[in-house]
């Protein structure tokens, strides 16, 4: 559920200023209102379905079958994606490509919802749930995870939209960035460390912050509890957008140290509302949607959820999947969110007007920089030398 920014485009060439803005605003909206609620609430289904299904093994067994079923299913995807992406490809069979791609990211946010859950039980064993247990875990997880330069890991939706595109699609990044060619002891080590290690500690935050709202937001009203969760993220998600602008001129001059600060204490306040979003939404469900019979509210939570982002080809959002490092775009890009979903859709529609009017003309249009894409956000921004160059085949076939 996170995403880089690398790539990601600044402006749309040849449309207005005013043009672009409108187009960000109904990302963010988009990322706010669709995405997040359906990721959130596929989460809750699954986790919820989970619940009911494992109850029979009692504690702290279901909690350690989740996380057999988490661990393991996100060391077979990380360790065989380049298989995946050899074999499954829209230009050796569309169809194929298709079917195995959405069943690919069923299987995985099935993992992905399990790899946390079980953590997340077994701590729910294993410590106790007071303010002062809280606190000390979440911090544990936010100084282990800024000391490894992973805090932005801790990122999900509102504030990122990862789409369904065909680069990059089984691609899961590693902590130290070792490639499967590479030595293939060190890349098992690589991938246990970044399931293990940097997705335990994830968890650690995201439960302690849920916890420690229980314990502080009404704990003696559910309902208002979980409605002042929601109306607190959203103004915290609307604050985060638009401080985003200031951020980003001031992580532009900065380097080292405070450029690292600055990202990262602004990434702690968009998880605040990241958290209370959820948690309002996640109890929100619980409590009006079906609440008398909760295998069928999942259930029915669950398709929905999933056959909509299907649909808008923001599946990808799902999933927890690979470890990004703090600060590692250029500039001010490290606190921009990876939003990008309308903006994306029309600098590809703009550059398949180029790649027409440049086949007219039996022509090739070139820029002299490198082809960009993005780092598991799923969204590849091409060139239009590159877009050019694909859409040709495209036509050929």
């Amino acid at each position: 559920m996170r995403g880089s920014t690398a790539g990601l485009p600044d402006n749309l060439q040849g449309y207005s200023t005013k043009y672009y803005t409108l187009l960000t605003i109904l990302d963010l909206l988009f990322a706010s209102l669709v995405v997040c609620p359906c990721v959130v609430g596929y989460w809750r289904a699954v986790w919820g379905l989970m619940d009911i299904y494992l109850a029979p093994f009692g504690d702290p067994y279901n909690g350690l079958i989740s996380i057999s079923i988490g661990m393991t299913g996100h060391l077979i995807f990380s360790i065989f994606q380049k298989v995946f992406e050899r074999n499954f490809h829209p230009e050796r069979n569309r169809i194929i490509f298709y079917l195995v791609s959405r069943n690919y990211t069923v299987c995985f946010a099935f993992i992905c919802v399990n790899g946390w859950r079980g953590p997340w039980e077994c701590l729910d064993f294993l410590s106790k749930t007071d303010m002062f247990s809280l606190i000390a875990t979440t911090l544990v997880g936010v100084v282990a995870l800024v000391s490894i330069r992973g805090l932005r890991n801790i990122t999900a939706p509102p504030f990122l939209i990862a789409t369904d595109d065909v680069k990059g699609y089984f691609e899961v990044m590693t902590m130290f960035r070792i490639q499967v060619g590479d030595k293939t002891s060190l890349y098992v080590l690589d991938c246990l460390f970044s399931v293990l290690i940097v997705g335990s500690l994830v968890v650690f935050v995201w439960r302690g912050v849920w916890l420690m709202l229980d314990i502080i937001l009404f704990p003696d009203n559910f309902t208002i509890s979980s409605w002042g969760s929601l109306i607190l993220g959203y103004i915290c998600v609307v604050f985060a957008f638009l401080l985003q602008p200031a951020m980003r001129y001031t992580c532009e001059r900065l380097n080292g140290f405070s450029r690292l600060l600055v990202a990262d204490t602004f990434i702690l306040f968009a998880f605040f509302g990241t958290v209370n979003v959820w948690r309002g939404i996640w109890n929100l469900l619980n409590i009006f949607f079906l609440p008398d019979n909760m295998e069928l509210s999942c259930w029915i939570t669950h398709w929905v959820c999933l056959i909509i982002l299907i649909l808008c080809r923001c599946s990808n959002s799902l999933l927890v999947r690979g470890v990004y490092i703090d600060a590692e775009e250029p500039a001010g890009k490290c606190v921009v969110f990876p939003c990008y979903y309308l903006r994306v859709i029309f600098r590809k529609k703009k550059l398949k007007k180029l790649n027409v009017a440049s086949a007219s003309h039996n022509t090739i249009v070139r820029i002299n920089h490198k082809d960009e894409k993005t780092v598991e956000n799923h969204v590849h921004i091409s060139t239009i030398t590159t877009t050019i160059e694909e859409n040709n085949i495209e036509e050929r076939k």
